[in-house]
């Protein structure tokens, strides 16, 4: 066992610098450390919930850690442990459920409502300030408690009788009894703890981290009992944190722009600084939850997101000179909605309806006579597919539809296959077919024979495939057979009923076909990524970080891709962000795909909750909405107002026992949708009654502030972080914290 006796007038007056330190000192951005026994964290500091009412804790460290009970007294529990195990008593939980009446910015409005409500009602009425609520400052008039929330439903119906229409069940947490943390587990020694002690995990060194339920984290863990369980506590730098939010709320993967990453950082930042002291009762910040920022340690932290807190250190959104509640939603469907419309409290200047577009973004347009018309393989339109082996050289430049419907011929097939494998870098000195009818058993040979596939045919086909796939071919057998399997079972050549007779001489166009299947086979033969601008005669694409430059070809082929349709067009308006294809020989750009225009300039157009439906029973509907108000038997759903986004903001609920109006944020809630930003079809039975709602909306989140996806879209187009967070939060500055 280590030795851990020291000078007991050192430990006082550690402690006494440490709380002078660590809680007297004001919030403010430098260079300043907050030091505990040795480890330093820069200011300003963060304190963040991973947890609470937790039972039972284990805490491990990369590389060591002190671990101190502080309370009183202050002992030092274990100099160097890798892994902690703590165990808390088991605090006996219930529940209880509140009806909240009333919200109201200032307090002494909500009392007055409070005690107006007192003297209709014989209820508890109290008036409790929300310090969950997004905007800050807002006192709840509550009625209850209720046991059940059957009996608080109940309790609305008195409610709606006195004239109280709008009302909201809540459900509490309540203990019977403060938890306590019990025992501490260090290296296989069992100790015991002292009542309302406080546990703090110091790492050894500053490269150290603590890990928690497989994340590992920066910082140092504190673990406390509170009112509502132990709660653990991580405390790090606000830096640090910011690394982890930032990749955790907008993908670096996804939406990979560094200006984008550096709007989410300031936001994130400022959000931050606004909601320090939010649960102090608990003694912490913020939660690590999407409810407040979403923070998931170390893991989470990506090399962009980090660049991007980096490269905006410090800086956060003021309006006027005060930090700004930086709300921001994934998804705003192509507006954003006034704060008040959303979340019940007072209109905000910075936070008002926004068009998801940019103003300046540049848009080009594209032209070409280069079109081929409609040729059918069966009811498929091959002409994508031919255009595609035009502009890779593989087949000569022929757009006339009578060509490729015409049977080919052997000395041209051999021809396309030569230039194919001069496409692949492939050598075939071997490949010397003689003449044959153009049919599928002879394309099948010269496949075979000239890409070298024999090997395949013999390793990569199971007898059983083999009678399965050609069960319908029955004059064909031996090899001739096994390589026919083959191509059909790797999708170059279509099944038996498709084929029907092998024997068919092959137009032009199906020999195209089958070879352009045979090159897909080895390489993408496409540069795939994101345009950014158009110069002359050169257009730049970003392919996996790298920028390229590419000379357009006179006769280049514009395609539009529709889901899995395509069409050929003489003139595309291109926007920079466009998720584009190109196809280049030769060091020209020779067709050019635009794989995500969806005919709209709105930013988040890439976001897949750009637009989205759902389709539910009346039953399950109404199921879901009598949890929170007694309506009885569903008959309707109907907006009563939209804001300027066109989001419902007021919504009327009709049952059979009585109806309510549901109004902001809540109608996401009490719907079950992702946004509010949504219109309803419905479906009836045969005597009229509804049987389902359909609802077909447009974004994801909660529609205020800063859209996510939308920076995304901006970034792309050319605007930087600052031009981003000016456009979603209204006649803001940006600064430092000094």
């Amino acid at each position: 066992m280590r030795r851990t006796l020291v000078n007991p007038m050192k430990y006082i007056i550690i402690i006494i610098l440490f709380l002078c330190i660590f809680w007297g000192a004001p919030v403010e951005f430098g260079k300043e450390q907050i030091f505990f026994h040795g480890y330093q964290i820069k200011k300003p500091v963060v304190k963040i919930g991973l947890g609470v009412n937790l039972r039972s804790i284990n805490i491990c460290s990369s590389s060591g850690m002190k671990v101190y009970e502080v309370n009183a007294s202050y002992r030092l529990l274990a100099d160097d442990a890798d892994d902690v195990y703590i165990k808390g008593r088991r605090e006996k939980l219930t529940e209880k459920f509140v009806i909240q009446v009333a919200q109201s910015k200032e307090k002494e409005e909500a009392e007055i409502i409070a005690q107006d409500l007192r003297q209709k009602i014989e209820a508890k009425v109290y008036v409790a300030e929300n310090t969950e609520n997004e905007i800050s400052g807002a006192f709840l008039v509550k009625v209850g408690d209720f046991l059940t929330r059957g009996d608080a439903l109940s309790f609305i119906k008195k409610l709606n009788e006195i004239g109280i229409a709008e009302s909201w069940i809540l459900r509490e947490e309540i203990t019977e009894e403060e938890s306590k943390l019990l025992w501490i587990l260090i290296n296989d020694e069992l100790k015991g703890l002292s009542d309302n002690a406080a546990l703090y995990f110091i790492p050894r060194n500053p490269q150290s981290f603590l890990t928690f339920n497989g994340k590992d984290y920066r910082g140092i863990f504190v673990l406390r009992a509170t009112s509502k369980g132990i709660v653990l506590i991580n405390i790090l730098n606000l830096e640090d944190y910011l690394k982890s939010v930032v990749p955790s709320e907008l993908s670096p993967y996804t939406y990979g722009e560094l200006e984008a990453h550096k709007a989410q950082a300031v936001a994130a930042r400022t959000y931050a600084i606004r909601s320090l002291g939010l649960n102090k009762e608990l003694g912490f910040d913020l939660g690590a939850s999407p409810k407040a920022q979403f923070y998931q340690g170390m893991d989470a932290e990506h090399p962009l997101s980090s660049k991007a807190v980096e490269l905006t250190h410090g800086e956060v959104a003021r309006y006027r000179g005060r930090v700004i509640n930086a709300l921001y939603t994934s998804t705003c469907g192509g507006m954003t909605e006034d704060v008040e419309n959303i979340f019940t409290g007072p209109a905000l200047p910075y936070l008002r309806s926004t068009e998801c577009v940019y103003e300046k973004k540049n848009e080009w347009l594209l032209k070409s006579r280069n079109m081929i018309e409609p040729i059918y393989m069966g009811a498929k339109n091959i002409s994508p597919e031919i255009a595609w082996l035009i502009s890779l050289k593989v087949i000569p430049p022929e757009v006339n539809p009578e060509y490729y419907r015409a049977e080919g011929s052997f000395t041209e097939t051999i021809g396309w296959i030569n230039n194919a494998l001069d496409l692949l870098g492939r050598k075939n000195e071997k490949f010397t077919p003689e003449a044959s009818p153009l049919n599928f058993v002879t394309l099948g040979n010269l496949i075979i024979d000239a890409f070298d596939w024999n090997n395949r045919v013999e390793n990569l086909l199971y007898d059983t495939e083999k009678d399965h796939i050609m069960k319908g071919f029955k004059d064909h057998k031996g090899k001739e057979r096994d390589r026919l399997a083959y191509l059909i079972q790797a999708g170059i050549f279509p099944t038996f009923d498709d084929i029907n007779n092998l024997d068919r001489l092959l137009s032009r166009g199906e020999l195209a076909f089958f070879l352009g299947k045979v090159i897909q086979n080895y390489k993408n033969i496409t540069h795939q990524g994101t345009f950014r601008s158009f110069n002359k005669d050169t257009i730049e694409l970003e392919e996996e970080k790298e920028k390229k430059q590419f000379l357009l070809s006179p006769d280049i082929f514009l395609l539009r891709r529709d889901g899995s349709d395509y069409f050929f067009a003489s003139h595309v308006y291109i926007l920079a962000g466009d998720d584009v294809r190109i196809i280049e020989r030769d060091g020209e750009a020779r067709l050019l795909e635009i794989i995500y225009p969806s005919h709209t300039n709105i930013m988040d157009r890439s976001s897949p909750f750009s637009r989205w439906e759902l389709r539910i029973s009346r039953e399950a509907l109404e199921k879901r909405i009598n949890e929170y108000y007694p309506l009885g038997e569903l008959e309707d759903i109907i907006p009563q107002r939209r804001g300027k986004s066109q989001r419902v903001v007021e919504l009327l609920i009709k049952g059979g026992e009585t109806q309510t109006v549901v109004r902001g944020l809540r109608i996401r809630r009490v719907l079950g949708l992702k946004e509010t930003l949504f219109v309803i079809d419905r479906e009836y039975d045969t005597e009229g009654r509804i049987t389902h709602f359909t609802f077909y909306g447009r974004g994801f989140g909660h529609g205020v502030g800063l859209c996510q996806v939308g920076a995304f879209g901006m970034a792309q187009a050319g605007a930087d972080y600052k031009q981003i967070l000016k456009k979603y939060y209204h006649g803001i500055k940006i600064s430092k914290i000094r």
